[in-house]
């Protein structure tokens, strides 16, 4: 008892190192605590993992190749260590033939597609940069007709993930978040996603996922990490410094589209048998034989271009991947033309909303559902785009959907969510 209450005197007599211990010792154990439960996360899975690597597959059969590319530099070059320790055994134990390419310097990727040979499955390891790049690159191919089917697999390491919204479910712990989309992959799940293809005059076209932005909201959203200081703050601080520009910021363009386009049925995954050899020699000698069809000239309908002239604090033309429908008929991009007529209060509030959702349409705003849209720039026009929260300059651009492009592995929750709200 003697020994306990000096112990208890000590602690009191110099209660602030008592405090700032007791302290160092909660945070150090939540710390351990936190590794721990990551650990369970990662083994669970590889065990998971394991029960697709150990199912048999016929001696003939090859194994199924997966082309994984890396960009070691997202979320502050923390990515190679995320992917090494929890995505990689995963792959390599569910039985796939891994290869994995680091990217070295931004655009890399687009080189890399071209050179890339037949591969079964194509995985993004990076962030939204990383996205945009490599389908950039797919499509970019002479042959992106037939490695545009490809299936796609996309793991969220990056700062900005958007995709990972509509892939995956939303997950507090990166450790989990990780894993479940490299599990996802493994479950085989896809869904359709259209890409926009973005075109200048002169340049190679760009092709995005999300969706272009233009305007005062995007330029000043990208300045928010040099108030890092500010902590909580930076973001309203980023917005509001802003406004010390000319008032009000107006961009001046001229806006042609076309309307949205139905919807053609799905083809079928699976390809039809092929008939017998007597079939395939009947139907060519019938061919042969037979005169050549007559021509019947079509009557071609001119497209119902639609102009109009905007004034916008913000211009964004988007996707419909955010809120993926996989029944709808027709098939469309959002556009929204912000009112200029926005008071710098509003502008900062606003501002904080668009950092968790860019592509968001204020109360009124002009919104049009357009399948292909031309926008032109007065000469002279300065600033940037962002595709994909990536910056490219300014210039007069054909954007056209391309629906159902690509398909990306998603969680099979999510589909099911997604075919649930849609029947509803």
């Amino acid at each position: 008892m003697a020994r306990a209450a000096k112990a208890l005197t000590t602690l009191r007599n110099h209660w602030k190192k008592t405090t700032f211990g007791v302290c160092l010792l909660s945070w150090g154990g939540h710390w351990l605590y936190g590794k721990h439960c990551d650990n369970l996360l990662r083994r669970a899975a590889c065990q998971e993992a394991q029960a697709f690597g150990n199912q048999l597959i016929p001696s003939s059969m090859p194994l199924k190749k997966a082309t994984v590319f890396l960009n070691p530099a997202a979320c502050k070059g923390k990515a190679r260590n995320l992917f090494e320790k929890n995505a990689a055994p995963i792959l390599h134990l569910s039985g796939l033939d891994v290869t994995v390419v680091k990217t070295d310097y931004e655009g890399q990727a687009k080189k890399l597609l071209e050179l890339m040979e037949n591969t079964d499955l194509i995985i993004i390891a990076g962030g939204d940069g990383t996205v945009q790049e490599v389908i950039t690159g797919l499509l970019r191919r002479a042959d992106e007709a037939v490695f545009s089917k490809i299936p796609i697999g996309f793991i969220p390491l990056g700062k900005t993930c958007t995709l990972s919204h509509t892939l995956y479910p939303e997950s507090t712990n990166q450790v989990q978040h990780i894993t479940n989309a490299t599990l996802a992959i493994l479950k085989g799940e896809t869904v359709p996603l259209d890409v926009l293809q973005i075109k200048g005059a002169k340049e190679q076209p760009v092709f995005a996922v999300t969706g272009l932005r233009w305007g005062s909201y995007r330029d000043a959203g990208v300045k928010v990490s040099k108030y890092w200081y500010l902590g909580p703050l930076k973001t309203k601080a980023a917005h509001f410094f802003s406004t010390f520009k000319e008032w009000p910021q107006k961009r001046q363009a001229a806006l042609m589209y076309l309307g949205p386009t139905e919807r053609p049925p799905e083809e079928p995954e699976e390809k039809p048998s092929r008939p017998p050899l007597y079939v395939r020699l009947y139907r060519r000698l019938r061919l042969y034989w037979s005169s050549p069809p007559k021509e019947i000239p079509q009557d071609v309908t001119p497209e119902d271009w639609e102009e109009l002239k905007l004034s916008t604090i913000e211009l964004s033309i988007a996707t419909r991947n955010r809120q993926l429908d996989l029944t709808r008929t027709e098939d469309f991009m959002d556009i929204c033309i912000e009112a200029d007529t926005v008071s710098k209060g509003q502008f900062v509030n606003r501002g904080s909303q668009k950092m968790h959702d860019p592509h968001m349409c204020p109360e009124g705003s002009q919104y049009i559902q357009a399948s292909r849209c031309i926008l032109q720039l007065p000469e002279g026009t300065e600033g940037s785009f962002g595709i994909d929260n990536e910056e490219y300059e300014a210039m007069p651009v054909e954007v056209k959907l391309l629906p159902r492009k690509l398909r990306f592995f998603c969680d099979p929750r999510m589909r099911e969510q997604m075919l649930h709200a849609a029947v509803q």
